[in-house]
């Protein structure tokens, strides 16, 4: 089949751009211009007709792409035409009219350019991340994806895999000989090589996935405390509802934010005290859960009543910042125990102090991402299959002590294809739709 999509975005635009794949390309640029198709990569003016009448849709650039030298690998056209809706859809409904061409799925395109052997699985990926970057540390992590330093090494470590299965295999299909000593070292050396970097790999306080979703900020404390006018005042807009009334936020209310080039997640919680309404337990339940699970904890407590014990004081303990508020009310000084926590003391009321706690949310960011190496993991597809390729290892490399080569070639086969997983080197058909799913149509 030959497919066809806007790959522009939806809406009134000045310039659209159709794009079609497929051995019936040609045939679709030859019913709409009248003409032969124009020479390879060069932008060419023609009129686009109606098939049936000839009648004038519009006037637009053809590029023509054959395969095999083309995104998808196939022939491939791209149609420039004015971006008003009337004008695509007379475009995508004559294109339609062409025997054997349908409407493209989601990712289709980067999913039969991967297929064809244009790009791996990672590059793959980094696109759609590229497509969906929201801030500058986003764009940069896809383009550095996009430059084959992870594809490149997790290919060396498959390979190195693959020539010690070899030696494995040998001594499994000729047991009489006796594999030279130099090999069975270089076995457990070179097996203990590829373990090394892989744990050293998932050794990454999982910057990459932070940075592709989003750091993660929950704001939690008791009721009143100022929560909900805190997460509104960070997001320069009403996101949560404010209220005197205690217990007002039940539910997790999150916004995306971005805080000078970093994603952040940022979640306004249910005020944490002892409840018997059954719904406000929950949200209760569900605040404790956020916190738990944000890469940052704003404590948000009220100057007047401040007692850092049970539930607080536990919060407080890993990667948090104390936010005392309502500091325009204080008539004495806080508790010489506060000094003791990262903390901040504000009035969001009068809008003191604001500055400095993004100031101290920037630094946490900061030291979050400062990772210097150029191999991340950026899926948790990524970070499941080292987990899987390293216990094998440890497996393979036990076996092999024993001398149980039959089954530690088993371990070595299974770690080996799961390296190949990551980057498409195997059969991976299962998780094609998982991925290429979550693209737009028309890439």
């Amino acid at each position: 089949m030959t497919i066809y999509a806007l790959s522009t975005g939806p809406g009134v635009s000045g310039v659209a751009i159709v794009r079609i794949s497929g051995s019936d390309a040609s045939n679709v640029i030859k019913s709409l211009t009248g003409m032969e198709i124009p020479k390879p990569r060069m932008a060419t003016l023609r009129k686009i007709n109606n098939i049936n009448t000839s009648e004038l849709i519009d006037e637009g650039i053809i590029i023509w792409f054959p395969g095999p030298q083309s995104y998808t690998g196939e022939d491939m056209a791209e149609i420039h035409i004015h971006g008003g809706k009337a004008v695509v859809l007379a475009v995508q409904n004559e294109i339609s009219k062409v025997k054997n061409c349908r409407l493209a799925e989601p990712g289709e395109f980067t999913k039969l350019a991967f297929q064809n052997g244009k790009i791996n699985l990672l590059k793959a990926e980094s696109i759609a991340d590229l497509i969906s970057a929201e801030t500058e540390i986003q764009r940069l992590q896809a383009i550095k994806i996009m430059r084959g330093k992870s594809s490149k090494k997790f290919n060396e470590l498959r390979e190195k895999l693959l020539k010690l299965l070899s030696f494995v295999e040998a001594k499994i299909d000729f047991p009489e000989e006796d594999l030279p000593e130099e090999n069975l070292k270089k076995i457990k050396v070179d097996t203990l090589d590829v373990l090394e970097e892989i744990n050293k790999i998932l050794d990454d306080q999982k910057v990459g996935e932070i940075i592709r979703e989003g750091f993660k900020i929950a704001i939690v404390g008791p009721t009143n405390a100022g929560k909900s006018s805190l997460l509104n005042n960070l997001s320069k807009r009403e996101v949560a509802i404010v209220s005197e009334i205690a217990g007002t936020t039940r539910d997790i209310v999150e916004t995306h934010l971005n805080i000078d080039g970093y994603p952040v997640i940022i979640s306004d919680t249910a005020g944490i005290r002892d409840s018997k309404d059954e719904i406000e337990k929950k949200g209760i339940k569900l605040s404790l859960n956020k916190a738990e699970n944000a890469d940052l904890k704003l404590v948000v407590v009220d100057a007047k009543a401040v007692h850092l014990r049970g539930f607080l004081n536990d919060l407080l303990k890993n990667d948090a910042i104390l936010v005392v508020n309502k500091s325009d009310l204080l008539k004495k000084k806080l508790d010489i125990d506060i000094s003791k926590f990262n903390h901040v003391l504000i009035s969001l009321k009068d809008n003191l102090n604001i500055d400095v706690l993004i100031s101290k949310i920037k630094n946490q960011l900061k030291n979050k991402f400062l990772f210097e190496e150029d191999i991340l993991i950026t899926r948790e597809r990524h970070r499941q299959h080292l987990v899987q390729s390293s216990d094998h290892l440890k497996n393979f490399l036990k076996k092999n002590d024993k001398k149980d080569f039959d089954k530690a070639a088993e371990d070595l086969r299974l770690a080996t294809r799961h390296l190949g997983m990551i980057v498409g080197k195997v059969d991976v058909e299962e998780i094609l739709g998982s991925i290429f799913n979550d693209f737009c149509i028309g890439k």
